[in-house]
């Protein structure tokens, strides 16, 4: 795809491109390090269920990236390049990523290394690759549906933002946020760590506590959102909450 963004006299790339090219380069980096976290901390280049894990990873980025790309290359700009990010949200959204992307494949490798964890049957490796992979889909549809999916909580009064309803925000409310919490749980159990756990947990319920501020956040700031919820009634899990 050919991107034709306007170009300052200066000759600078358009705040679009740069954007863009800022995500790519922190989706580099973050598949770098846990690459280097997995294989490096469990001493084994042949481990497979880590190289399942960055596969299934890979593969989800790459389908998401062609949709997203074709069809809201500004979203993309907008996750690299968020204009603000309330003071809470650097707090909880940075403990969160540090948890899912740093310390959980960190301790997972050093499970491995060690044998804290005792071997799990082929079955339940399988069973946290599937639910790793739906999770990532479900999370890949919210950012392709919602055009203002960024990775910072922010009012995105400089797009326009208004409320999305379709697709699975038809559903619940925040399903983006529903992919992330499974993928934080599915990740131990498919590289085979329990203790891994230990960063899962807490990183779910980071993501549980992201939704609530920001569900009271767009509600009181969000032109559309209160009539919103009180249609779809649920911010994860219907029936639930």
């Amino acid at each position: 795809m050919t991107l034709k963004p306007e170009t300052q006299q200066s000759g600078k790339p358009t705040s679009l491109a740069a954007g863009i090219t800022a995500r790519a380069e922190q989706i580099l980096i973050m598949f770098i390090i846990m690459g280097l976290e997995l294989f490096l901390g469990s001493g084994k280049l042949t481990w497979t269920w880590a190289w399942v894990f960055i596969g299934i990873g890979l593969l989800s980025l790459s389908i998401n990236a062609v949709f997203m790309l074709r069809t809201s290359p500004e979203t993309v700009a907008e996750r690299g390049r968020p204009k603000e990010v309330k003071d809470w949200d650097k707090l909880v959204g940075g403990a969160w990523l540090l948890g899912q992307y740093f310390l959980l494949p960190l301790v997972a490798a050093l499970d491995i290394r060690f044998g804290w964890t005792r071997e799990l049957a082929t079955l339940w490796h399988v069973l946290g690759a599937m639910v790793y992979g739906l999770s990532l889909g479900l999370t890949g549809w919210a950012m392709i549906t919602n055009t203002y999916f960024s990775t910072a909580v922010r009012i995105q009064a400089d797009r326009g933002q208004q409320v999305c309803t379709t697709g699975p925000y038809h559903y619940v409310r925040h399903p983006g946020y529903v992919g992330f919490f499974f993928q934080a749980l599915s990740v131990p159990i498919l590289l085979g760590s329990i203790w891994a756990l230990l960063f899962a947990i807490p990183a779910g319920v980071l993501m549980v506590i992201r939704t609530a501020i920001e569900d009271r956040m767009l509600q009181e700031e969000l032109a559309g959102y209160k009539e919103y919820a009180r249609e779809v009634k649920y911010r994860l899990l219907p029936g639930v909450w």
